[in-house]
């Protein structure tokens, strides 16, 4: 077996690892689920294989059904993994065509042009899901088109965020204890971030994330202008903040830019990203804060729940609330970086 291992090895890592080479961050000597997944795909290539072991015994075979065709994504529903049908892996370009299956519920979601679909409404034809003002806001195609054209360059006038590079900067060492492996860029928009994760290399697998179809229609998009985008570890899933299809402790780390003040619910999400990292995996997240002179406004705190209740957006007082957040959703090691109204939170899985 140590021999099919080895030429496995030899035939799928080599690529991926190269790109491990340049990064700044010590490589980490856990198994990563990456592996897994190519170890199966190659699998596939061969119906049956027969290992000579030492001492002699009985062949060790290999069928073809051994978890070939999972994939990292799950069931909203139930959340067991979904079996991709149509592709032998997930990738931008595989989305088109591919079916993915739950063998529990026995739902199927599909993929389209652009992205895969795993809402629970996934499919749906006469039920529609309303969503909050906040959240159906983005699904506009003018408000996904403005997004990278003057809408998110804003922030750093009026909000202080440093820039989506120098925002990538300050989160690497956050971010250390995923290198190589899945980091999902949780309500990504048109894939500002996902974009800079994949073309990075310090991930084997990003995951553009988002509510909003036309959002991911832009994502798309800006990958199809760059020739020499690195397409294959970079999938767009459409999916609900709240219900993420996602195996529990499966992902090394979430990444939501200027996103947690637009949830519904930031306590609901922030326990599903909980639950889908694994021991040791990292959120990070950035959002603005309203504190200093902002206390002094009579009634604040009454205002906000207000403000929530019709719009299903949030904002924050005090860091403390954010950690607060965190703390109750089972993340520990809290940290912050601040610049104006601009934060940067990071917290983790405990191991």
């Amino acid at each position: 077996m140590a021999a099919v291992i080895s030429n496995l090895s030899c035939v799928s890592l080599p690529r991926i690892l190269s790109n491990s080479r340049r990064c700044f961050f010590k490589p980490c000597a856990r198994p990563r689920l990456f592996n897994k997944r190519i170890f199966a795909v190659k699998v596939r290539a061969s119906s049956t294989a027969f290992v000579d072991t030492k001492p002699p015994t009985e062949p060790f075979v290999v069928e073809n059904e051994v978890s070939s065709s999972k994939s990292i994504l799950a069931c909203p529903i139930c959340y067991e993994s979904l079996t991709l049908i149509g592709s032998h892996v997930l990738s931008v370009e595989s989305a088109a065509g591919s079916t993915l299956q739950c063998n529990t519920c026995k739902k199927s979601f599909y993929g389209n042009q652009t992205h895969y679909d795993v809402t629970v409404a996934s499919g749906t034809k006469d039920y529609g899901v309303g969503m909050p003002i906040s959240t159906e806001f983005f699904r506009f195609p003018l408000i996904s088109f403005l997004y990278e054209r003057g809408w998110r360059q804003s922030f750093s006038i009026w909000g202080g965020f440093p820039g989506p590079e120098k925002e990538f900067e300050l989160m690497r060492d956050s971010l250390k204890p995923a290198l190589d492996g899945i980091i999902v860029d949780a309500s990504c928009g048109s894939g500002l971030f996902s974009r800079l994760f994949a073309q990075s290399g310090l991930f084997s697998l990003v995951i553009a994330l988002d509510y909003s179809e036309n959002m991911l229609q832009q994502c798309y998009e800006f990958i199809k202008q760059e020739e020499t985008f690195p397409k294959e570890n970079l999938i767009l899933v459409r999916a609900d903040i709240s219900r993420l299809p996602f195996v529990s402790s499966s992902v090394d780390a979430v990444h939501a830019g200027a996103a947690l003040q637009c949830w519904p619910s930031p306590s609901t999400a922030v326990a599903e990203i909980s639950r889908v990292l694994r021991p040791g995996g990292v959120f990070v997240a950035t959002t603005y804060i309203f504190d200093g002179p902002f206390a002094f406004i009579p009634f604040l705190r009454r205002q906000r729940q207000i403000i929530a209740a019709m719009s299903g957006s949030h904002f924050f007082l005090s860091e403390r609330e954010l950690q607060d957040l965190c703390t109750a959703c089972g993340l520990v090691g809290f940290t912050s970086i601040r610049n104006g109204l601009f934060v940067m939170i990071s917290a983790s899985k405990p191991i």
